[in-house]
Parts: structure tokens; sequence; C-alpha cells
């Protein structure tokens, strides 16, 4: 039996998951994560994500990252007789959570009859309900005009999924919020998310939407460099990337310290009249700075640089593909609790993370793997619903569900 049940701080924590991309599958594994016991329910064959890349052998390690630790239920729920059976299984869990179509049978006005005190989460693409997705919201927002060098005039896209990483952390939170306002009250929940609304938010939060409307300028392409403070890249002697940051004024010092360019700091300062320990000056002579710094890391080895900003206590970071990471960072190994071995079935043996979260009292749950799709079927139809063997026989039969 796959899934975590019994164990976490969200012990006892029933949900059920009608899913894809990437928001809500990772809101669902979230909860799995800290001892929910979420059933993500799919259709017989598996739904749109079960063979999205990457692929390892033909299986999906998409599929198997964003549902670990759940169980796998495959219910045709085109069918009345696999609605009335997801209906089933919403009223014994209270709490679902979706970013599919939710109209007629899995509407929550249709739904709350038969759980009166329902928690319902549903994420949507734009606040009015028409489909949007990770990369249309960025495209949206104006991130594509300040990625990339100074001189691209073309948008660039990112490829990190980050309003859908915040909108799955985001519909984890509302659910926890929601079952503890259940939890005062004796009543549920509508929740509404959408993902444009989380990308707006966020850009509001950051003072971008403030700064638009009240700066005559638009912000500006800087490449590498880190707006309003100081950041940037930088290549030793033998071809590693690094990147060097100052945000504040000790920073700042450690890391003039440990490259030896107080002198030539001081004659910047003089030159232009400035105190470079203030951050936006620091922006504002970034070039200036940067060239100073490209000097002493250029003429040095990764090593010796490396040993050098330890030793100066400098804020600083290697540069490092996927696989330098996994190959050479412990702090993406097993040396890190959040890390272990699994074995996913289907695919391998591997790395996999658990949740970041750590609790005093409970402890860190450790990762799961994600189930095999409709593993799950038959025990859950009889530990939530229980139907007997010969009930799921007949329904199998009848191609409602899968196992």
């Amino acid at each position: 039996m796959s899934g975590i049940q019994g164990r976490g701080v969200l012990s006892g924590l029933r949900i059920v998951e009608l899913s894809a991309f990437v928001a809500a599958p990772l809101g669902g594994a979230t909860l799995a994560e800290l001892g929910a016991e979420v059933v993500r329910v799919d259709p017989p064959g598996g739904g749109m994500d079960a063979k999205r890349w990457p692929l390892h052998n033909g299986e999906s390690l998409y599929w198997a990252g964003l549902n670990n630790g759940k169980k796998s239920v495959t219910i045709d729920t085109a069918t009345a007789e696999g609605q009335q059976l997801v209906t089933e299984l919403v009223a014994k869990a209270g709490i679902v959570l979706t970013n599919l179509p939710a109209r007629e049978w899995n509407s929550y006005a249709t739904l709350k009859v038969h759980r009166p005190d329902l928690i319902m989460a549903i994420l949507t693409g734009n606040p009015d309900g028409s489909p949007a997705v990770d990369y249309t919201v960025n495209a949206a927002v104006g991130f594509p005009f300040v990625t990339g060098p100074e001189e691209l005039e073309a948008p660039i896209n990112h490829v990190l999924p980050a309003w859908d990483a915040l909108a799955g952390y985001m519909l984890a939170t509302g659910i926890v919020t929601a079952e503890l306002y259940r939890t005062r009250t004796g009543s549920g929940q509508c929740i509404t998310l959408s993902l444009m609304d989380v990308a707006l938010s966020i850009t509001s939060h950051l003072g971008i939407v403030a700064e638009a409307q009240l700066d005559e300028s638009p912000r500006p392409r800087l490449g590498n460099y880190l707006y309003g403070s100081f950041s940037c890249d930088f290549k030793t002697r033998d071809g590693r990337y690094v990147i060097a940051v100052a945000l504040t004024a000790g920073q700042w010092a450690r890391l003039i310290a440990a490259t030896g360019s107080q002198e030539q700091v001081r004659e910047l300062e003089v030159r232009y009249g400035v105190d470079l320990r203030e951050e936006g000056v620091r922006f504002q002579y970034r070039e200036e700075i940067s060239d100073l710094l490209r000097r002493w890391i250029g003429s040095r080895s990764y090593q010796e640089v490396s040993e050098t900003f330890d030793r100066r206590q400098v804020l600083w970071g290697p540069y490092q593909t996927f696989k330098e990471l996994v190959a050479h960072d412990s702090r993406c190994s097993e040396a890190n609790p959040m890390f272990k071995e699994i074995h996913q079935p289907g695919l391998a043996r591997y790395l996999r993370a658990t949740s970041p979260l750590q609790f005093s009292e409970t402890g860190r749950e450790p990762p799961q793997p994600a189930p095999l799709m409709g593993e799950d079927t038959r025990e859950v139809l009889d530990s939530w619903l229980g139907l007997a063997g010969d009930q799921v026989d007949a329904l199998i039969a009848a191609g409602v569900v899968a196992a």
C-alpha cells in the first residue's frame, strides 16, 4: 500500500485530489509529505500527466516527483457510476483539491450536499476561470522583459515554473487554513485561487506594480546584475563560474577584504564622491565594482577563490549544472536529512526529497515513493467506502475503475 497514513503533523487528514500539471499535484504532494492521506484520482490508463517529460525508460519522472506519498485510484468519471464513487470519496474525506473543471456533479454546490462542511480548493488559470498556465502568466506580468542580457530586445521565457510552485504551496496553505477554520466553527469553505492572482500578488509584494505606476522609467534588463543591490557572476582562472553577493554593509566589507580591494574601492568612492557601503550606491556603480572583482577572481583558481571566500565568510556560491549538483554537492545527498534514496516502482532507485519543513515534536517524515497508477484502487474503495472484493471486481469488469 502506497502513501503515508497515520504519521506526521497532518495525520488523520484525508484529501481527494483531481488534478493535472504542476500546481495542484504539488499542493497535494506537500500535504502528503506532512502526513495527510491524499488520494489522487485519475482515469483508467492515466491522465495527461502520466507520460509527461522527463521520462526514464519510458516512465515519467515528472509523475513520480509530483505524486510522492499519495495513493492512486483510477476511476472513470465520464460514467455516472464513476462520478458517484468519487462523490462518496469526497464525502468521506471532507476535503477535495482540484484544478480540473468543477461543474455539475463535481461543483462545490453539488458536492456540499453530500458533505455540508466540505472544504474544496479550486485552482484556475485566470481569476475569471479562463485557462492560463505558468508560462502564459509569466509572459503577461512582465518578467520576460527584465530577464536576459541587457542589449536584448525580445522577451526571454523562464524555465522554472515559479508561479506553479508558489500556487502549489499556497493551495496547501489554504487547505490547512480552512481545516483550522472548520475545526473552530464547524463550517467548510470553497477556496478559489488563480495562477494569475498568485503572480500578481508576488509582483505587488516585490514593489514592482507600484514601481511601474510611479516611476517614469521602465525597469531595465540587467543581465546577471542584481537590481538595487550588488551581485554578479564571475569566472575563475580555471573556467568555473561563481556568484558573489553583497546585500548588506557587512557582506560588502567581507567581500572587498577577501579580494584585497579596499584601496581600489576607496579610490572609486573618492572619484565619484559616493559611499559604497550603501546598497543602492553599489548598484549604481556595479560595473566598476565588477571590473575590480573580475581581475581578482579571474586570476585565481576555483579552489583558491572558494577557500578564500569561505575563510572570510563572503556570501558567494558556485554555478552548477543539475548533474554537478547531484554529483558533488552534499546538500543534495543523504548527508542532508531531507534526502533519502528510495525505490520508485517502475523506475529505479534514486534520491528523493521530502518536505523541507522540520517540526520539533514530530520530526521530519522520510521521503516516500509515488504510487503506480491505480495501485491503491482496491484498498481505498474497501477502507474508505467498504466495498468488498466482488463489488470492486464488478466495477472493474464494467470499466468504471481499474486496478
